[in-house]
């Protein structure tokens, strides 16, 4: 059986990581080179590495940031933000990331996609979902959350898939930064049609949670930011917790 990834999401804005409630909010978490260190040392799977302005600013995402992130780091590493075209995928990557994440590049040209999965193979591009229930159906949002479209989630991961995506970064705006768990229910109806893996991002607040996302929400990993940052819980007794729930993760 494949083991559970933990996984730590640096959201970053000008030079640091931040962290909000329901996309807002935003407050200082710290240096992200620093952060990524002792992620990694503590037992990461995986580090997701998010520009959340580069997007809405019309920029690219930090090279030089990610870089430095990438030489201290020994596990892989997933950057997003601002991501557009095969040449921003190149210069990430060979920056150091081991994985691309794309969000509203991707709903504005599904196109990309495939042109990414044909230039660097499935296993690099990982597609961000930010989602939120409108009227009770999950809508699809863009900009870091800030625009609302009328795609509908599931028929969205479906064309994901369908494109070659290698993951879904599937994070529910509704429960993002509220510590009240994660949108099991929806996880669970993903990771069963679909048949690439699904990261469940947004809610976590304590050690079962993380236990209820792989458990109910079958995810295949879990994402998570201010329960790290600020110190809440350490990444090795998580770990510990979920072995002891019979959740296969790497120690």
């Amino acid at each position: 059986m494949l083991t559970k990834r933990i996984i730590p999401c640096l959201d970053i804005k000008d030079g640091r990581t931040v962290k909000g409630v329901n996309f807002v909010d935003l407050r200082d978490a710290g240096d992200p080179v620093e952060l990524a260190k002792i992620y990694a040392d503590e037992g990461a799977d995986e580090l997701v590495f998010l520009d959340i302005s580069a997007t809405e600013e019309r920029r690219k995402t930090l090279a030089d940031l990610v870089k430095r992130v990438a030489e201290k780091v020994n596990i892989p590493f997933t950057v997003g933000g601002g991501i557009s075209s095969v040449e921003d995928v190149d210069v990430l990557l060979q920056n150091g990331a081991d994985k691309v994440s794309i969000n509203s590049s991707a709903v504005k040209n599904p196109e990309l996609i495939n042109e990414l999965v044909a230039k660097f193979g499935s296993q690099c591009i990982v597609v961000a979902i930010d989602a939120k229930q409108i009227n009770g159906e999950w809508r699809v949002h863009l900009v870091g959350g800030k625009v609302p479209t009328e795609i509908e989630l599931f028929q969205w991961a479906q064309e994901v898939e369908e494109r070659g995506a290698g993951e879904i970064l599937f994070t529910s705006m509704d429960h993002d930064g509220t510590k009240n768990g994660f949108a099991n229910e929806t996880l669970a109806k993903l990771s069963t049609e679909r048949n690439i893996p699904i990261i469940a991002s947004g809610g976590a607040g304590n050690m079962q949670h993380f236990v209820d996302t792989f458990i109910e929400g079958k995810a295949d990993a879990a994402l998570a930011a201010s329960v790290f940052h600020f110190k809440e819980m350490e990444i090795k007794d998580l770990k510990k917790k979920l072995q002891n729930n019979g959740i296969p993760v790497r120690l």
